[in-house]
């Protein structure tokens, strides 16, 4: 385990895999860790540097007490990509980790060459949603947003399995703070217009029970960048790689091969 003080927050972070391997960045979702991406990571090819990281308020980083600003969350990741020497990386974004991903894209080019936008958008919600959420965690703390969440997260066959219990630990163990800040940057959040003038390879994964970023809103701002890819995983709701790791592995594979990201 390793930590990273980007001057306002202090970051867990780890890196996997060689040294000089071509870069791969995993942002996960708000209400998660790092752990996110643990079912998918032995179905990745060989010879991939892969870095994992909690965001602020989430995992074992650091939890200012402020409601917390998108432009925090993107300037943390591009501090900790440049304390890690990170250059033209493979960017996959899920959730909150997609709208930090466009918004980096927008601002260093030079950080990012291609990036996967995983049950995302670059609007999530109204504010009014999210102050309700906010107002909920403040009141009651996740615990008493947790079920209601499950049923956003996974499909109604997944619910059912001994699995969540799981997700829903993970997610009552982030803090209060962390989840009710990363849920205001998410509020104050359009990115709409920036996300529209990028030009890099894109693919767009969305679940077809994703009760929180629905299919046709990622297809929406997958499709604003010219080029871009976009596949549905059936069966599966806001978190794809934890009910379909080897299809969501599968289509990663694919665009990793693709974009010549070995």
């Amino acid at each position: 385990m390793q930590i990273f003080d980007t001057g306002s927050a202090r970051l867990h972070y780890r890196v996997d895999g060689p040294a000089d391997g071509a870069p791969l960045v995993f942002a996960n979702s708000l209400g998660t860790d790092m752990r996110l991406w643990d079912p998918i990571l032995p179905l990745l090819p060989e010879g991939l540097r892969i870095i994992r990281f909690d965001k602020r308020g989430h995992g074992l980083s650091s939890t200012p007490t402020a409601l917390y600003a998108m432009g925090a969350l993107i300037t943390d990741t591009e501090r900790l990509l440049d304390h890690l020497a990170v250059r033209d990386c493979l960017f996959v974004g899920l959730s909150i980790g997609g709208i930090i991903a466009q918004g980096l894209a927008a601002k260093r080019l030079d950080l990012i060459r291609a990036m996967v936008l995983s049950n995302t958008a670059a609007k999530i919600g109204t504010p009014d949603i999210w102050a309700e959420r906010i107002a909920a965690v403040e009141t009651g703390g996740i615990e008493s947003l947790a079920d209601a969440v499950m049923e956003r997260w996974f499909s109604a066959d997944f619910c059912k399995t001994p699995e969540l219990e799981l997700w829903r630990n993970m997610l009552v163990q982030q803090t209060d703070a962390g989840y009710a800040g990363c849920s205001a940057a998410i509020s104050g959040t359009d990115l709409f217009t920036p996300t529209a003038g990028l030009r890099l390879p894109t693919l767009g994964i969305a679940g077809s029970e994703d009760g929180s970023t629905p299919p046709d809103l990622v297809r929406e701002t997958v499709e604003l960048i010219p080029g871009s890819k976009f596949h549905l995983i059936r069966k599966a709701g806001h978190l794809p790689c934890v009910e379909q790791p080897q299809e969501f592995a599968d289509v990663l594979n694919t665009f990793i091969k693709d974009t010549g990201h070995l």
